[in-house]
């Protein structure tokens, strides 16, 4: 288990820090090529000297840093995070009720947005069905040119990251457990 007593899951977007308030919120950008996300940091380290932060790998491959496992980058701490219901692992029951929609998003502000990327996908019809089902919230967004576009499902803006973290949970309920929390200025 992590030092607040969640399971280390890899490919989430978390981190350990030596110092920051536990758990916590942070933006982090990638100084080389300029991609941010927010993680959660739930974990103390890293050990090494040098060196401010430990990203998951999770983190690390959306910020494209898998390959060269170390770089620049910025941190900026954005608060408190939510805390998670339960350290144990999930048991699910034989019938679940479904999750409440995600909140409804706030106006956008000068100081940052941040979204919720639900799916990326090759098929335009595939990635409008996912946004149908995530309601009023969520558009289509056509990332990348040329012969393969990618069409990501995302819902928002959010301006405060505890919001925006919150409905990303709600949108892992819905059955999107890859769903990211990003930001975008």
């Amino acid at each position: 288990p992590t030092a607040t007593g969640e399971r280390f899951d890899m490919s989430a977007l978390t981190a350990a820090h030596k110092t920051l308030p536990l758990p916590g919120l942070v933006e982090v950008t990638n100084l080389a090529n300029g991609r941010s996300i927010v993680v959660r940091i739930n974990d103390r380290g890293p050990f090494v000297d040098g060196r401010i932060i430990d990203l998951s790998r999770g983190a690390a491959d959306q910020l494209g840093m898998l390959q060269q496992g170390v770089g620049e980058v910025r941190v900026r701490y954005l608060g408190p995070a939510p805390r998670l219901g339960s350290a144990q692992p999930l048991q699910y029951a034989a019938t679940v009720a479904p999750a409440p929609p995600p909140p409804r998003p706030e106006p956008a502000s000068e100081s940052g947005r941040y979204w919720i990327q639900a799916g990326a996908f090759a098929d335009r019809r595939a990635a409008r069905q996912v946004a149908d089902r995530l309601g009023d919230r969520a558009t289509v967004d056509v990332a990348g040119q040329g012969d393969s576009p990618l069409y990501r499902v995302l819902v928002g803006p959010w301006t405060d990251p505890n919001a925006a973290e919150h409905a990303r949970q709600a949108v892992v309920a819905r059955g999107y457990a890859d769903a990211l929390l990003i930001s975008a200025r």
